[in-house]
C-alpha cells in the first residue's frame, strides 16, 4: 500500500513495532487457532495499526505572510514561492507535521510538497489535474493529501517488519464469508453408530445392519459432495475508498490512510463500448465491457457512445454480481480464487454469469438447465421438431420472469405449459442470454479450429484441447447439455431431430463469434453447426 515515492522513506532501518503494540495482534492470532474450524466464530479484529494511525502527526499548515506573485488558482497560503530547500526546512523545523509548498528553483514551474516527518524535511514532487497528487492517490485537497501521507509514512516507519508478515497468519478462512463455501460440519463427519444396549455387546445382526446404514450413509455423504463442485471464480478487485474504520478480511488488520485504503471485489467493470453491427436481417448492438466480455442485446443507446451508467445495457445491469471483499492491496494476491457472490446480489437467473450463478446457489449447473432437461426428458422426446419447432414467445418469456422470481421453485411442468416446445424455447434463450457464451469466448478459435479440419481423429483432439479451455461450470454445463442432446438423438424416428439438425439449432446458441467483424460471425456459422454436431455424436467419448 506505498502510495508516496520510494525516495521518501527513512534512511534508517525502520524499527520493529514495540512488544506493547504487538501483543493485541499476537493475541488475537492466537485465539483464532482455537477456533472448531467447523463452526463460524466472528473474527478478532486488531487494532495494532489502528492506534499507529491514531498516533500519526497532524498536519501543520505554515502559511506565507507575503505577498507572492503568480501564485496558482489552486494553491492556498501554504504556498510560499521560489525558496530554496533550507529556507523551507527552517521553516518547518516547528513542528511534526508541518508542510508547505514552494516552486522549484531548478525548474521554475514545478512545485514542490516540504512536509516535516521524523526530524527531517521531505520533499516531493506536485501534481495537480484537477486534483492534487504525488503518487497514485488524487485528493481534493492539500490538507488531505498531507494527512494521509503523515499517516503513511508513520506506520509504513513504525511498522514496517510487521506490515510485511501480516499475511502469514490470515484470518480468511475463519470468517462468514469463507464458511459458505465450507462443508457443514454435520456432513463431514460421520455418525457413530454403534450403541450399546443396556451394557450388552450388539449381535451379528446388529453388526451387518449398522455396516448396511454406514454404506448408505458413506454413498450418499459421496452422492452429495458430487452434487455440490467447487467451482473457481477470480475475484474482480478494484481500489476502494472506504467511508470510516475498516479492517482487511483477509489478515485482520486496519486499512489505514484517507482514501483508496484497499481493494474491494466489485463485481463486472461498468465502462462499456458500444457499436453497432449487422447480424442476417437484424441490426443489433454490440457491448464490449473493458474485461473483454462481449455482449450482444437488442437494446441500441447513441452509436459508439461510452456507456457508464450501468442502467444503460440491459445485460450490464444483470452483470453487478460480486461478493464485496474488503482486502489490502498486497494481501489481495494471497486471496484464493473463491469469489462467492451474495445471493442479494445476484438478481435474476437469466444473463447472469453461469459461474456467477451456480457459485451464489451452490448448484452443480444452472438450475434453468436441470429443470428444462428433466422437464423435456420426463414428457418430451418423441415430439416432433423438438427445438426446433418454436413455442409461444410470450409464454417464454412467462418462464423465464417465472426462474427470474422463484429461481428452483419455478413451476414448469404440463399443467402450467402443455406444450414442450415453450419449455425448449426457455432453454435456448438461457443459453442465448448467457454475457459469456457457454462455449466461451477464450475457447472459440479452438472449437472452430476443430470443425475446420478434416481428418476425424485429428478432429477429436483439438477438441479435447478446446474442452479444456472451458471453466469448470460452463464444461460442466455443456457436457449435461450433450448428454441430453444425444438421448434426444435416440428417438431420431418419432421427433426428426438428428445430431445435424441439432447443430443447426444449437451452434448459433451455444457460441458467438468474439470479433466485431459480422461477416467473419456469419462466415461461422456453418462452423459453429459442425462443432455441436461433432460434441453430440462424441459426447462418450469427448466428456
Amino acid at each position: 500500500m506505498r502510495e508516496l515515492p520510494r525516495q521518501c522513506q527513512p534512511r534508517a532501518a525502520r524499527p520493529a513495532p514495540a512488544a506493547p503494540r504487538a501483543r493485541p495482534a499476537a493475541a488475537a492470532a492466537m485465539a483464532l487457532t482455537l477456533f472448531d474450524t467447523d463452526e463460524y466464530r466472528p473474527p478478532v479484529w486488531k487494532s495494532y495499526l489502528y492506534q499507529l494511525q491514531q498516533e500519526a502527526p497532524h498536519p501543520r499548515r505554515i502559511t506565507c505572510t507575503r505577498e507572492v506573485e503568480n501564485r496558482p488558482k489552486y494553491y492556498g497560503r501554504e504556498f510560499h514561492g521560489m525558496i530554496s530547500r533550507e529556507e523551507a526546512d527552517q521553516l518547518l523545523s516547528v513542528a511534526e507535521g508541518s508542510y508547505l509548498i514552494r516552486e522549484s528553483q531548478r525548474q521554475p514551474g514545478t512545485y514542490t510538497l516540504a512536509l516535516r516527518f521524523g526530524s527531517q524535511t521531505r520533499n516531493f514532487r506536485l501534481y495537480y489535474d484537477g486534483k492534487h497528487f504525488v503518487g497514485e492517490k488524487r485528493f481534493e485537497s492539500i490538507h488531505d493529501l498531507v494527512t494521509d501521507g503523515l499517516i503513511t509514512l508513520y506506520i509504513e516507519t513504525k511498522a514496517a517488519e510487521y506490515i510485511a508478515k501480516m499475511t502469514i497468519n490470515p484470518i480468511y478462512e475463519h470468517i462468514g464469508y469463507t464458511t459458505l463455501n465450507r462443508e457443514p460440519a454435520h456432513k463431514k463427519h460421520m455418525p457413530t453408530l454403534r450403541d450399546e444396549h443396556d451394557g450388552k455387546e450388539s449381535t451379528g445382526e446388529d453388526e451387518v445392519a449398522e455396516k448396511r446404514l454406514t454404506s448408505l450413509v458413506r454413498r450418499a455423504t459421496l452422492k452429495e459432495n458430487e452434487h455440490i463442485p467447487k467451482y473457481e471464480k477470480i475475484h474482480n478487485f478494484k481500489v476502494h475508498t472506504f467511508r470510516g474504520p475498516h479492517w482487511c478480511e483477509y489478515c485482520a488488520n486496519f486499512m489505514w490512510g484517507l482514501i483508496a485504503q484497499g481493494v474491494k471485489c466489485a463485481g463486472v467493470r461498468n465502462s462499456l463500448r458500444v457499436s453497432m453491427c449487422r447480424v442476417g436481417d437484424r441490426q443489433i448492438s454490440r457491448c464490449c465491457c473493458e474485461t473483454g466480455v462481449q455482449l450482444h442485446f437488442t437494446y441500441k443507446p447513441a452509436d459508439s457512445q461510452r456507456a457508464t451508467d450501468p442502467k444503460s445495457c440491459p445485460l450490464l445491469a444483470n452483470l453487478k454480481e460480486n461478493c464485496g471483499l474488503n482486502v489490502h492491496k498486497q494481501c489481495s494476491k494471497m486471496v484464493p480464487n473463491d469469489c462467492k457472490p451474495d445471493l442479494k446480489h445476484v438478481k435474476k437467473v437469466y444473463s447472469c454469469d453461469l459461474t456467477t450463478l451456480v457459485k451464489a446457489h451452490f448448484t452443480k449447473r444452472p438450475m434453468v438447465v436441470d429443470m428444462c432437461i428433466r422437464e423435456i426428458e420426463s414428457r418430451g422426446l418423441n415430439s416432433e421438431g423438438l427445438y426446433r419447432v418454436s413455442g409461444f414467445s410470450d409464454l417464454i418469456e412467462d418462464v423465464k420472469m417465472a426462474f427470474d422470481r422463484d429461481g428452483e421453485k419455478a413451476d414448469i411442468s404440463v399443467n402450467m405449459y402443455e406444450d414442450i416446445n415453450i419449455i425448449t424455447g426457455a432453454l435456448k434463450l438461457y443459453f442465448r442470454d448467457l454475457p459469456i457464451p457457454l462455449i466461451t469466448y477464450d475457447a472459440y478459435p479452438k472449437f472452430i479450429e476443430s470443425a475446420k479440419t478434416t481428418d476425424p481423429d485429428e478432429q477429436l483432439e483439438i477438441l479435447h484441447e478446446a474442452l479444456k479451455l472451458l471453466p469448470p461450470a460452463h464444461c460442466e454445463t455443456l457436457r449435461y447439455l450433450m448428454a441430453h442432446l444425444k438421448r434426444v438423438t435416440l428417438h431420431e424416428k418419432e421427433n426428426l431431430m438428428s445430431a445435424e439438425n441439432l447443430g443447426i439449432v444449437f451452434g448459433p446458441t451455444l457460441m458467438r463469434a468474439p470479433e466485431l467483424d459480422a461477416m467473419a460471425a456469419l462466415n461461422d456459422i456453418r462452423y459453429q453447426r459442425l462443432v455441436v454436431e461433432m460434441l453430440i455424436k462424441n459426447e462418450d467419448i469427448l466428456f
